[in-house]
């Protein structure tokens, strides 16, 4: 066993060249075996396994930097640089996690779990190096649906016109999580399709480069060559034209070549972009057939490929259908996504509607912005998207759809902790940054029920931005559903306490109001249905003559429910005599499953109880 042998990546430098193609099957087995375990990123990590490999093999990352697009292609780095042996704790509480993480490694440059910073942060690195007079590579590795986000293109203009020396891989597998879509996609489908060119240039410039007489008819040939290739191959020329030498497409299954390839690029002076043609998923047929599924996977089935079906309903599927049927009833009424279609439940309305359903790519603040102009011109755009991405188009929601009072609706799904994805990923903020919208108004329900009542809200009755934010899996024990239009509801009274809370959340209120109960302590839980703009008469009556308000949530502290409520109550004199604000702090969680993360933040019933108890007596 190759893979056995290696601890870092000097033990793969030793390697002959001739056991690479070995070690990587042995990487493929090792990567299968695991993830089916813990569950993780699949397909992406199956298909950069000699692309990894021929990196580590050319490059040192403990000074290199190397860094990664979103980091859903980390997972052979990670194994190569030390951390095979704890990779059976990768994505649990106190493990590795499943982004590149520096407090991790030293062999991880920079965080990563958003798309489309890669060449931005790489080319910082270049300008650093440059400024400080150092001497390491820096390497920028983009998988081309990160590429469909506008901050590469940014990156790209401003890294191929810099002339600093860096190298660009571009991972070309046709896919982000869904099929890529857009004109870039099929730009890059038309290169690859015309590998001959490049292969043939390769050779000329070899076969001209060994005297001063072959030299000299290689830079002839070679302006004449740059004339036809633009008449020709003008597609060719995209990446020559913003100042990188290109290079590709490669078969990124061939790590020798890989490997001659990037040392090539290693010697070149200025920026190069090196173009690598994979398969996602490849090495397992389950995930080469289906690698959308196979993107981010639970625990399943090693042999067959087969996971276990939950059976739940989701939010996120519950949402999808709903909106269907709501969009079969009104043509105006369209859905926006950013390459997450499957994520946020809208594939049965790209089945059935294609024509209203507009996939973007990775590109956030574009659907927010276009969703505006949809508005504009009198449809109903509802924008589906992760609350931790939703960020990306703070800029948008303000200036494009808030400013004129355009009616766009955002679904705003993963709000708060969801677990194993970690901080990168976790919908910690949306409570505070939606609030600081003018016009916004956010619903928050917390069962199946509410969702699809507060949709039709959000589409008919609802003015100016609206936002439903919802978590990530299935409903609690409360499937009720709040009269619509209410701002907040009283799910049980007490006067000795209050428990303020909203969306998912409501289960841990409950049942540590009924903790309270067995112990004489009558508490009052009042659910938000809307946390912006807050209900505050209803709040203000519901709270009345209580002498203790507990507000809970799972954001961060900064702009939280909790201290709009406290500053409200302090605003109009009515301020309780003790009033405590649960919530995460000014810490974003690491990862773990919701549970424990409850636990640890003292968001769970249990703690909320204890909490109260203390507080009264």
């Amino acid at each position: 066993m190759y893979l056995e042998q290696i601890h870092d990546p000097s033990d793969l430098k030793k390697m002959n060249v001739e056991a690479l193609p070995q070690l990587c099957e042995e990487l493929r087995t090792f990567l299968v075996d695991q993830v089916s375990r813990t569950g993780g990123h699949l397909a992406s990590n199956l298909g950069v396994v000699e692309l990894t490999v021929a990196i580590h093999r050319v490059f040192d990352t403990s000074r290199d930097r190397l860094v990664f697009d979103v980091g859903h292609q980390c997972y052979v780095h990670k194994i190569l640089t030390g951390r095979r042996e704890v990779f059976s704790t990768l994505r649990q509480m106190n493990g590795i996690s499943g982004f590149p993480k520096p407090r991790e490694s030293a062999h991880d440059a920079f965080v990563a779990g958003h798309a489309s910073n890669s060449i931005s942060v790489a080319l910082g690195m270049a300008r650093a190096r440059t400024l400080q007079h150092e001497d390491y590579h820096v390497l920028a590795l983009i998988g081309d649906g990160a590429l469909t986000g506008g901050m590469s293109l940014e990156g790209l203009n401003d890294a191929g016109a810099s002339g600093e020396k860096m190298i660009v891989i571009l991972n070309d597998n046709g896919m982000s999580i869904s099929r890529n879509v857009g004109g870039l996609s099929g730009y890059l489908t038309r290169l690859r399709n015309s590998p001959e060119y490049y292969a043939l240039k390769k050779r000329y410039r070899k076969a001209m480069g060994g005297s001063l007489v072959g030299k000299k008819v290689y830079q002839f040939s070679h302006s004449v060559k740059s004339t036809l290739k633009k008449s020709l191959l003008p597609d060719s020329t995209f990446f020559e034209n913003m100042g990188f030498s290109y290079l590709g497409p490669v078969d990124g299954h061939d790590v020798e070549q890989l490997i001659n390839l990037l040392a090539e690029a290693k010697e070149m002076k200025g920026p190069v972009l090196l173009h690598v043609e994979t398969v996602k998923g490849k090495g397992y047929a389950p995930a080469e057939q289906e690698p959308g599924i196979f993107h981010g996977v639970g625990p399943f089935d090693p042999l067959t490929g087969k996971m276990a079906k939950s059976g739940s309903p989701s939010f996120s599927g519950v949402f999808g259908r709903e909106l269907l049927e709501l969009a079969k009833r009104d043509h105006r009424i369209c859905a926006i996504t950013a390459a997450m279609r499957d994520g946020t439940g809208l594939t049965g309305f790209a089945d059935e509607l294609p024509d209203r359903l507009f996939d973007v790519g990775i590109a956030e603040g574009h659907a927010a912005a276009m969703a505006a102009g949809l508005a504009s011109q009198g449809m109903i755009p509802v924008c589906a998207v992760y609350s931790t991405f939703l960020q990306r188009s703070y800029d948008q929601l303000l200036h494009d759809v808030s400013l004129l009072g355009l009616h766009v609706v955002f679904a705003v799904d993963r709000a708060g902790l969801v677990g194993a994805d970690g901080e990168t990923h976790h919908g910690c903020f949306d409570p505070g940054y939606l609030a600081q919208i003018p016009g916004m108004t956010v619903l928050c329900p917390s069962s199946f029920a509410e969702l699809r009542t507060m949709l039709h809200e959000a589409i008919y009755e609802c003015k100016g931005p609206v936002a439903i934010r919802y978590p990530r899996g299935g409903e609690g024990a409360y499937v009720e559903n709040a009269e619509s239009g209410s701002g907040a509801t009283i799910l049980s009274r007490g006067n000795d306490a209050a428990i303020v809370t909203y969306g998912i959340h409501v289960n841990e209120a409950i049942s540590a109001s009924e903790m309270l109960q067995k112990k004489g302590i009558h508490v009052s839980v009042i659910k938000l249905n809307r946390i912006t703009p807050l209900p505050e008469e209803e709040l203000i009556g519901m709270l009345h003559g209580i002498p203790c308000t507990f507000v809970l949530e799972d954001c961060v502290a900064s702009a939280s429910v909790g201290e709009h409520i406290a500053a409200l109550l302090a605003r109009r004199g009515c301020a309780p005599q003790r009033m405590i604000l649960r919530n995460l702090g000014d810490h974003v969680p690491d990862q773990g499953t919701v549970e424990q993360l409850y636990e640890q933040y003292r968001l769970n019933a249990a703690a909320v109880a204890a909490d109260i108890e203390e507080a009264l007596s």
